[in-house]
């Protein structure tokens, strides 16, 4: 019943579902964005040790 009420905008101090699936599929994005930094960083620093290895002759 609140819910309704917010979403048919007679409450204003909860978020609509609307806002709240938007909010849902922010915080997705945001950890998966995350966790696509920490393979990035940890893929740099594997290709850094490579690169500073001394090349045989």
């Amino acid at each position: 019943m609140r819910q309704d009420e917010t979403d048919d905008g007679t409450r204003s101090d909860r978020l609509t579902t609307a806002e709240h699936e938007e909010l849902a599929a922010r915080r997705r994005e945001n950890r998966d964005l995350k966790r696509s930094n920490e393979i990035l960083k940890a893929a740099s620093v594997f290709f850094a040790r490579e690169l500073d290895q001394p090349r045989p002759r």
